[in-house]
Formats: C-alpha cells, structure tokens, sequence
C-alpha cells in the first residue's frame, strides 16, 4: 500500500503527482482523479470523495460502465491468478475471500457467472464488514434487480469503495 498522505500535502502536489497518487482510488481509472484535481484546495477526505463521485456521476453511462467493468470479480479468475490491484487484494483478502472452502469458490464462481450473464458486468461489493457468507447474501439478493437498479447500486458500492481507500491512504493532520 502507497504511504499515507495529509490532505494539505494532496492538495499541494503538482497536478500530476495528485492524479498519480488517486489514479487508482477508483480502480483503474484516474480519469476520476483529473476531473477532481481542479477542485482544491479541499478542506476534508470527504470533500475530496465528493468531488471524484461527482466526477462520475456526470461523466455519463459510458464511462460509468467503462468503471464498472473495470473491477475484478470477487473471488474470481483474475484472484486465483494473482492479478488484482493491491488494493482489491486486500479487500477481498480482509473479507476472507482468499481462504474459501472448495464449495464457496464453487458457490462464488457460478454466481459471477449467473451474475455477468445477466448483467454483462462484474458483481461489485464494498466487501470491508462482510463474511464469504454475507458476500454470498449480497450477491443472491442483488441477482433479483434489474439491471438499471444494479448498475446504480454497483456505482454505490464503488464509491463506497473509493471512500475507504482515501480513508486508508490520506490523513487530515
């Protein structure tokens, strides 16, 4: 994980150290972190995650797909061969999904597979305070909706995602 950042160090670096310190606070998309460069000084972690949220949410649903896609699956191909971010490493190690039994990868993998069948993109959960079991849940419960439902709770829990990882990278003191 990167060092830890004061928020008045982040709102003094040149516009290109910013973006490469947030560029992948939404996965792999530091268009978001262009968009909020601009926008400083800012006075809290909070105001800084209001603005990258508010840079996706106007950047239309092209884009929004585009970020969508751009997330792993839990627990998925991308898992099992070491491919993930750092950061979707972490989270998905912390929700315990790196020491799954045979028959929760099992559970998990034809779940991704119902899951992008019917909403051609990958299942997106804050996994931070869920267990495989609670991950699970979220995931049967979620393949109910539609997909527009879907698609704004997938942007919901990105975001909620991008707020734990400024949390963890930048400090207020």
């Amino acid at each position: 994980m990167t060092k830890k950042v004061s928020l008045s160090e982040l709102n003094q670096l040149p516009e290109a150290d910013f973006v490469k310190l947030l560029g992948g606070i939404f996965e792999h998309s530091p268009w978001v972190a262009e968009g909020a460069v601009s926008a400083r000084p800012y006075k809290s972690v909070a105001e800084l995650h209001a603005a990258m949220v508010k840079q996706i949410e106007g950047a239309g649903e092209q884009a929004q797909l585009k970020l969508i896609r751009a997330h792993p699956e839990l627990a998925g191909k991308a898992a099992v061969r070491g491919e993930l971010t750092e950061e979707s490493t972490s989270e998905q190690a912390g929700a315990g999904l790196d020491q799954c039994s045979p028959q929760e990868y099992a559970r998990l993998t034809e779940l991704n597979e119902a899951y992008n069948k019917k909403f051609g993109f990958p299942f997106i959960l804050a996994v931070k305070g869920y267990d495989r079991a609670g991950i699970i849940q979220q995931f049967e419960r979620r393949l109910q909706l539609s997909v527009e439902d879907e698609k704004r709770e997938s942007l919901q829990q990105i975001y909620k995602i991008g707020g734990f990882r400024l949390n963890d990278l930048v400090t207020t003191a």
